[in-house]
């Protein structure tokens, strides 16, 4: 479909359908939202009227109510402002539930980038499909879903959605309209800030809904297409879920929590195996599977509903079970229903017992203050001193000694301290109940050195295991662009180390290590942050290739290409030879979890993205994709201006002060969504290290500015021009698909930039010229953009995404004006304590909506 044909498409299936459902609400049976809904096109006018004159936003509301008698008093002002935000929240739900039931009509299932694809060309070529196969054997997508506080959709809400894009496939007027009238009603917000454990069941409602039935589906398809035995391709998607287990900054995390979490994962897969169990015994009424399925009866009910105190795995009893009764059928029935049996042999191979591997993170600071408080207490029977471990790096890796001991804390231990010894404990009896799998990673979160991850694995031997019955990985976290300039010398360290190499030989000599790209992004910038990772990636699959180490990235990424999202297939895809791409492992968080993966259909395209991407990058490599020394060299110094340019906005002074001041930032700690602090040390002022990278972030999404998107991209492109280094960027762009994706993920976070709304502050007598300095490199990176690209617009290849941006942000503005106008009364000091209050409510309803509409702004 040439992208034309896209656009009419997406106009008339998208952009109508919205404007004509939209007219729905109008007819709900609630006065308010009728009123509401009559006058909110007129105020979404009226504020894109006073964007483009670059008018305040406490000019175009207060001429807004200028024009309505009824709106004198300042409560009644504030309480349409607040049923205006309620009545956009619910249109972005519309908006999303119609893009989503024209997912497939739209064209964005290009089959040139689908399983569709590569199954054309391994039938024509036998070699290719040979050379697929071999790789399904040892090839893995594991997506991860993170409690990372911007998933702002409660569980009734989602479901909802989903009825309402069934709804809307079917044009059933009857039922959107039903639909319709139960969202005006079902509440969007918290009431209590949630705790792990909330987060944790709200996720599940992914697990059970959307991944239980699209990972067997597409290994479904696999099966199909390349006639690969199930039995060889056992983990070919694999989950991965940190509600419960990521400790890193959230003192809310226990070990009680973990272990709700752990037995709430099991129970809930319990209930969908029984679900599908039912089907099977209904259909399958023959003689001579009667044993079995009495057999499953029993195990699926039991763990379903009458959980035991101490469960263990069952995946091989249950697995024997079904395996005997597709015998029977094969043998006896001619393979009648035999594929309804397939269908949970493959779930059951997927999921086992736990459903998702619970992940396990601790910062390296409290992981080091658990060592040396137990080598403190129990010094006369350990070989190490507190002594040591507080010296040199050489120091602790010689003091460690991986002796196997029983170590307990006294109750006056730091409660950090408590919660490691005992989570340590707790794996063994997650790991009993669902397999290794079912906890098996833990995560070292601001990884600086060997003994980082030494330390670990030492509090483990301290702990009770022993070390041929250590079934955990290590997997070090690197983040800033320090860290991962010294990640493949930590991991030399760790690779001739003789007790950790004895160790990872044991877990098949494969050793995970994490990247993370938000707090490099905030670190460095975008051009650096993404090429210290790159570069980090090759250096660590050359020394792993030295060591014979079967190496997985996984990497920490968020929904905005800020902070490692955008386009990711893509950047899988074009992964180099010097590179490893065994494996595809990635966070998914925030509203980037309903978004990409909220619906069967969504979930399903964006699973066979990656797996296409990771089979692609490896069978059918594109020239470009492995970077010549000259390529890296020109991305190098590129990414050394843009961080030179982006350092210095860091270190100005009014930094920190303008994204405090004029951005919601403050208010994401007050509102309900999420267990864990916007910022770390929250006992202390506000530093740019203690703030979390998804808050930093979010909030620049507000200001709609997103400077971590771009900042220093327009700087570097022109020291290219001035140089003479123009025609390699040039050739890059054109031939690199590392280096394409990166500038395309930046058009997209630019296209979501609208200057206009704050150009107001350019006239501040505070700020007015640190805004300068941000919408300057804002012209100047759009203009080379542009220019490199040979674009009339942002994203003018992307002309489906584009329309579907500027709509969402359309959509948003209001939300956007009434934000900026309540921070600023604030900020005039002119408000009762009283006042204050309500308008801090009202800051903290906008954040709702502009995150969702944008669905991949945190």
């Amino acid at each position: 479909m040439k992208l034309s044909q896209k656009q009419a498409v997406f106009e008339k299936e998208v952009l109508t359908r919205f404007d004509l459902f939209k007219s729905l609400f109008l007819t709900l049976p609630f006065q308010r939202v009728r009123h509401t809904g009559t006058i909110l096109p007129f105020f979404s006018t009226h504020c894109e009227t006073g964007v483009s004159e670059h008018l305040p936003p406490e000019d175009i509301i207060d001429s807004f109510f200028g024009q309505y008698a009824q709106y004198i008093q300042e409560e009644d002002r504030v309480d349409l402002l607040f049923r205006i935000v309620q009545y956009i929240e619910r249109q972005v739900v519309l908006f999303d539930a119609i893009e989503d039931s024209a997912f497939q009509t739209v064209g964005k299932m290009d089959e040139t980038g689908g399983l569709k694809s590569l199954f054309r060309l391994a039938q024509n070529n036998p070699n290719l499909k040979k050379q697929i196969i071999e790789k399904l054997r040892n090839f893995s997508v594991r997506l991860v879903l993170t409690a990372h506080p911007t998933q702002f959709y409660p569980g009734p809400v989602l479901g909802i959605i989903n009825d309402l894009i069934e709804a809307i496939k079917a044009n059933d007027i009857s039922n959107i309209h039903l639909l319709l009238q139960q969202l005006g009603k079902t509440p969007f917000i918290n009431k209590e800030k949630p705790t792990p454990v909330d987060e944790a069941v709200s996720l599940a409602w992914y697990l059970e809904n959307v991944f239980y039935k699209v990972a067997s589906g597409i290994q479904s398809k696999i099966d199909k297409e390349l006639e690969v035995p199930a039995e060889d391709v056992k983990q070919l998607i694999e989950l991965g879920f940190w509600p419960g287990g990521d400790r890193d900054g959230n003192p809310n995390v226990t070990v009680e929590g973990t272990k709700r979490v752990a037995s709430m994962l099991r129970t809930i897969l319990f209930r969908c195996y029984y679900r599908d169990f039912r089907m099977v015994k209904r259909r399958i009424t023959f003689r001579g599977v009667e044993k079995y399925l009495d057999n499953l009866q029993t195990l699926f009910y039991d763990n379903s509903f009458n959980p035991v105190e101490n469960p263990v795995d069952e995946t091989s009893k249950i697995l024997e079970n079904l395996q005997a009764i597709k015998q029977v059928l094969n043998t006896h029935h001619d393979g009648l229903f035999v594929e309804i049996v397939e269908d949970l042999i493959r779930k059951v191979n997927t999921f086992g017992c736990y459903f998702t591997t619970l992940d396990l993170r601790q910062d390296s600071s409290v992981l080091r203050k658990a060592t040396n408080y137990l080598a403190e207490i129990y010094g006369d029977q350990l070989a190490v001193t507190t002594e040591q471990l507080t010296k040199s790096e050489e120091s602790k890796q010689k003091a460690l000694k991986f002796e196997e001991h029983t170590l307990d804390y006294k109750e006056d231990a730091d409660p950090l301290v408590k919660d490691i010894v005992d989570v340590i404990r707790l794996i063994k009896s997650i790991q009993k109940s669902g397999s290794e799998r079912a906890a098996q990673r833990f995560i070292i979160s601001n990884c600086q050195q060997a003994s980082d991850i030494l330390g670990l694995m030492q509090l483990f031997l301290w702990g009770g295991w022993k070390k041929k019955e250590l079934t955990m990985d290590f997997v070090p976290l690197f983040e800033t662009v320090d860290d991962l300039s010294r990640a493949s010398d930590v991991m030399r360290t760790l690779y001739t180390n003789k007790a950790y190499a004895a160790h990872l030989k044991m877990r098949g000599n494969r050793q995970t290590i994490m990247l993370g790209y938000s707090d490099s992004t905030k670190d460095g910038g975008y051009l650096m942050a993404n090429w210290s990772i790159y570069k980090a990636k090759i250096e660590l699959t050359a020394l792993a290739r030295e060591y014979d180490v079967d190496l997985v990235f996984f990497d920490g990424r968020g929904g905005p290409p800020a902070r490692g999202g955008g386009k990711t297939q893509r950047f899988y895809a074009s992964m180099g030879s010097e590179i490893d791409n065994n494996h595809i492992q990635l966070t998914i968080q925030g509203q980037t979890i309903s978004s990409q993966y909220g619906s069967l259909d969504t979930a399903q395209y964006n699973i066979e993205q990656l797996l296409h991407a990771g089979l692609i990058s490896e069978v059918k490599q594109n020239n470009g994709d492995t970077l010549t020394a000259k390529q890296k060299q020109v991305i190098g110094d590129l990414a050394a201006e843009s961080h030179r340019k982006f350092m210095e906005l860091r270190h100005h002074p009014l930094f920190l002060k303008y994204l405090e001041t004029l951005s919601p930032l403050k208010a994401l700690s007050s509102i309900n969504i999420s267990s864990r602090p916007v910022k770390r040390n929250s006992d202390r002022e506000l530093r740019l290290e203690d703030l979390r990278a998804i808050s930093f972030v979010t909030s620049w999404s507000q200001l709609k500015q997103n400077i971590p998107g771009f900042f220093g991209v327009g700087t570097a492109l022109q020291w290219a021009e001035e140089n003479n280094m123009w025609s390699y960027v040039r050739n890059l762009y054109q031939t690199s698909g590392f280096f394409n994706t990166l500038i395309d993920n930046c058009m997209m976070s630019m296209t979501k930039s609208n200057f206009d709304i704050t150009a107001y502050m350019k006239d501040d007598k505070v700020f007015g010229e640190f805004w300068k300095i941000l919408h300057e490199e804002y012209v100047k990176t759009k203009e080379y953009l542009l220019k490199l690209s040979g674009a009339s617009c942002l994203m003018e290849n992307y002309p489906v995404e584009r329309s579907s941006v500027l709509e969402r942000e359309k959509i948003v503005l209001p939300l956007l004006i009434i934000q900026h106008d309540a921070i600023r009364k604030i900020l005039s000091g002119k408000l009762d304590a009283e006042q204050e209050e309500v308008y801090r409510k009202l800051i903290g309803r906008t954040i709702y909506g502009v995150v969702n509409a944008g669905r991949n702004l945190a």
